[in-house]
């Protein structure tokens, strides 16, 4: 067995200095040049240094690279891969997902390597020479959230592998299992640590006590790890029956903190859901947050220089359809163009049918606030004998001028009639999909877009992969729905829908009709499949997906009922597979073992 093999990641010494000292854009830049560890930790402003490190795993989850986003959306009932491509089909398909080419390693590495930075500290902060305990126990409580926060997509994605608490200076060629519960014990104790010492928002009094006197844009705040605790009480009462109702509880309790503290944590809903996706409602500043609505956030800077590499956040590339005729006809009127984003060579998912089925455009905004219909002609155009026939028209239209702010294209969640009459490119829901819900073999090329990700903002150029937007993890809705979920495990469906009526309030088209009443729902109407159609409406496309059906014990149910183009799933799946990589590396890989089914 070779060295290198047996020096695994998630088990062997990683302090990455060039991360630490590049990490988020808001965060503390103290470079103490790079020293040795020893040096490092023993003062507070190297200490600082080095939890900023902590935080710059983060964006490797979320925006920076697609492993976390295919890790955590796709596969579902909500996404296929767009013209039914194979890119990663053993995420987003379940074909010829196994261990040795799991597409999961990555994931698996940045965890293991982000746990052992916030270990690190741990162990290291008695002798970093903190003298004001108030500070300490802060800087300790950002760890003690972080570790919580990895450990938290560790056991939801992998379940009961490995759970270390102490740093790891060496390579350790062995390992052993530890059960979820343990998991859980040990998030929850971290987070419980982390809501007493980390400040909220606006405290002043919190602020007094930090180094430099303040506390910088991307940290974690108090109401961040109440978010992040209801998110791990409400999962762990799932897979603890034992204590499931304690659980549940104490999620809804943790949720309804935040909830009844807004104006104290500096945190509301827009009343408009669409302006929590404008663009520059996601662009935080040197000292403040942009966006009303976060909770917590992956930051990225467009000074570049700061950012952990020149990614940025690319998640601006994964969802967006064929406009720009880069593949297939181009679109009579149409050329790239940074508003509808670079449309070349990294598109990766289309919704299902089920999923814009999910909203009743006609009542609810989000549908208009999260996908996009219409492009504009951006570029004049004429119509051609050729392109007529090309694209089914009438022969009327040859001759038609289309100018510059004209429709030049439809997709919509609709059937669209009088299509050869229409002077533009028109692709109805029968066109994209069949009626049982499958993409059509000729259709999947040109669907609705989620436009949650679009970035016309920070982009820098027409076919540049980087932007520079903030990506919300947490965000104030997520507590309506996880007190929700909550109450109804624990028979209180009056308050659940209560609480969810507060989102479809806000979502109710109210001009020229106001449909808040028609939005309205009662507590018979709360089911567990109605709030995951509701979590749907409300959260597609942010990296939860995966996770709330695999938490309800839902994501085989409802593949086999919203995306029946997912043939390959098994109830194994329920966990990703262990790098075969690390197992191969232990002595002891055997005992250690692989996921059930992989």
């Amino acid at each position: 067995m070779s060295t290198k093999t047996k020096q695994l990641l998630i088990f062997s010494l990683f302090l990455s200095f060039a991360g630490l000292l590049s990490c988020n854009k808001k965060l503390i830049e103290n470079d103490p040049s790079n020293p040795a560890p020893e040096t490092v930790w023993t003062t507070p402003g190297g200490f600082v240094t080095n939890v900023n490190g902590a935080y710059s795993y983060i964006p490797f989850l979320y925006g920076n690279d697609e492993n976390g986003l295919f890790l955590s959306e796709p596969g579902t009932d909500l996404w296929y891969n767009y013209d039914k491509v194979s890119y990663d089909i053993d995420l987003t398909q379940y074909q010829t997902f196994n261990s040795a080419s799991n597409p999961c390693k990555g994931v698996w590495t940045t965890l293991y390597k982000a746990i052992n930075q916030c270990n690190a500290g741990i162990g290291r902060i008695n002798g970093a020479g903190f003298t004001d305990p108030i500070e300490k126990n802060m800087r300790l409580a950002e760890l003690k959230f972080l570790r919580g926060f990895y450990y938290w997509w560790v056991v939801e994605s992998f379940g009961g592998v490995v759970l270390d608490t102490v740093e790891t200076t060496s390579a350790n060629l062995t390992a052993t299992r530890s059960p979820v519960a343990d998991f859980y014990n040990l998030i929850i104790s971290d987070l419980q640590f982390a809501v007493a010492n980390l400040p909220p928002l606006n405290a002043a009094s919190g602020i007094a006590h930090v180094s430099g006197g303040a506390w910088e844009y991307g940290r974690a705040t108090q109401p961040a790890a109440m978010a992040l605790l209801a998110r791990a009480y409400l999962s762990a009462a799932y897979y603890n029956t034992g204590n499931s109702s304690t659980y549940y509880q104490q999620a809804h309790d943790m949720a309804m903190q935040v909830i009844n503290n807004q104006s104290q944590y500096n945190v509301s809903l827009y009343p408009n859901y669409a302006d929590l996706w404008n663009p520059s409602n996601r662009l935080g500043s040197s000292t403040s947050k942009a966006n009303k609505e976060a909770i917590f956030w992956s930051t990225f800077s467009t000074n570049t220089a700061i950012d952990i590499n020149g990614n940025g956040n690319r998640t601006n590339l994964w969802f967006l359809t064929n406009y720009s005729g880069y593949s297939g006809s181009t679109i009579p009127g149409l050329t790239l163009s940074i508003q509808y984003g670079n449309d070349q060579k990294n598109r990766r998912f289309m919704p299902t049918r089920a999923l814009l089925n999910f909203y009743n455009d006609s009542i609810d905004s989000r549908y208009s606030a999260s996908f996009q219909e219409i492009w504009l002609c951006n570029k004049a155009y004429t119509w051609t004998a050729s392109d007529v026939k090309t694209w089914g028209k009438d022969a009327s239209l040859v001759g038609h001028v289309m100018k510059i702010g004209d429709t030049a294209m439809w997709i919509s969640k609709h059937v669209i009639a009088n299509r050869a009459f229409r002077p533009y490119a028109c692709f109805g829901v029968d066109t994209t999909y069949n009626a049982n819900g499958t993409i059509s073999n000729t259709g999947g090329d040109h669907y609705t877009v989620l436009t949650k990700h679009l970035d016309p903002l920070t982009k820098t150029g027409l076919t540049t992969y980087p932007g520079y937007l903030d990506l919300i993890i947490f965000r104030l809705a997520e507590e309506y729905l996880v007190a929700a979920e909550a109450d109804l495990q624990l028979g209180n469906t009056t308050e659940a829908a209560q609480l969810i009526n507060v989102l479809r309030t806000r979502a109710a088209i109210k001009a020229p009709v106001d449909h808040t009443a028609d939005m309205q729902i009662t507590a018979g109407d709360v089911t567990l499949d109605f709030i995951l159609d509701e979590r749907a409406r409300e959260l597609c496309g942010e990296y939860m997906r995966w996770f709330d059906l695999k938490r309800t014990g839902k994501l085989q149910s409802r593949i086999q009922a919203y995306n029946p183009d997912i043939t390959a799933f098994n109830p194994n799946y329920y966990l990703r597979p262990v790098p075969l990589v690390e197992i191969q590396g232990l002595t002891n890989g055997a005992a250690f073992g692989q996921n059930p089914g992989f």
